[in-house]
């Protein structure tokens, strides 16, 4: 940020778009960074807190309608918000992460004054997959409640985590829910499958999750794990509905991703699936 950023559009007194000759369009975002400033003003790096750009013209949009729509308190509580996220994964985020996420927490919040609840039936797995950035999503709720005076559920904890995510792998947050609702079906059809309620705090379920997770992101990546032809053939003398089952759970994911899975991955399953039932026999 060497040299000078001018003055395309001031959104509010904490935001504005300018351009840079290296950077092109950016978001700039400083308190009162705007205040008093018209097109072609020059802006001192000195004033400006945070820099982010939004190439995809939509996304910028998209931005601006969403910041006409707030206050400009929101606007310094987000931009709180985004700096304790990134001092926490200490790792770059996708930028996309400024618009949905301030749409999202915009949203949530409007949702909170008019009185409308949404459950998140995915809580539990986000929570088991995403560790670090569910507990990030809890500061991020802290940081909303202090600032704001509003506590949001427990379901946005887990929303505001697959956000974080998205960000940090990069990767669409369409995909990141795909791989949460895909986990939550295959466990209901283990749970309907074995007549059983898993128990959501065990070890063997959170162990159970994560496998499935990494199964998932193998499947999409064409990862191929080593197959023991011995293995499968005692699991599947020893554990005949367990192997049965797992090569159902093979079948939701393969109709889910649309891509094959491996034979091997239907004996890993069966293990997984004969411990979890062993615990839940032995209690």
């Amino acid at each position: 940020m060497k040299e000078s950023f001018f003055v395309e559009k001031a959104l509010n007194n904490n935001v504005l778009i300018a351009s840079h000759s290296q950077y092109k369009e950016v978001v700039l975002i400083g308190k009162g960074i705007a205040f008093g400033k018209k097109k072609g003003d020059e802006i001192s790096t000195e004033a400006v807190e945070k820099m982010f750009l939004l190439q995809d013209e939509a996304e910028q949009e998209q931005y601006k309608q969403i910041l006409a729509h707030v206050d400009e308190k929101f606007i310094e509580v987000m931009n709180d918000i985004m700096t304790h996220i990134g001092k926490s994964v200490q790792a770059p985020l996708n930028e996309h992460i400024h618009v949905a996420l301030t749409d999202h927490i915009a949203f949530a919040l409007k949702r909170i004054q008019q009185g409308i609840q949404i459950s998140n039936p995915f809580l539990i797995e986000t929570k088991t997959l995403y560790a670090k950035e569910y507990a990030i999503a809890e500061d991020v709720i802290d940081i909303i409640h202090q600032k704001l005076g509003v506590k949001l559920p427990e379901g946005e904890v887990a929303f505001i985590a697959l956000h974080i995510h998205s960000a940090v792998t990069r990767k669409n947050l369409s995909e990141v829910n795909q791989h949460s609702q895909l986990i939550h079906q295959i466990i209901r059809v283990i749970e309907d499958s074995l007549k059983i309620e898993i128990d959501r705090e065990s070890i063997y379920y959170m162990r159970l999750i994560r496998h499935l997770h990494f199964a998932i992101d193998r499947v999409k990546k064409g990862e191929k794990v080593e197959e023991s032809v011995r293995l499968a053939d005692i699991l599947r003398n020893e554990y005949p509905m367990h192997y049965s089952l797992a090569w159902k759970v093979i079948k939701v994911m393969q109709q889910s991703l649309k891509v094959p899975v491996y034979d091997a991955e239907a004996v890993y399953l069966t293990m997984h699936l004969q411990r979890l039932t062993a615990k839940e026999e032995s209690e």
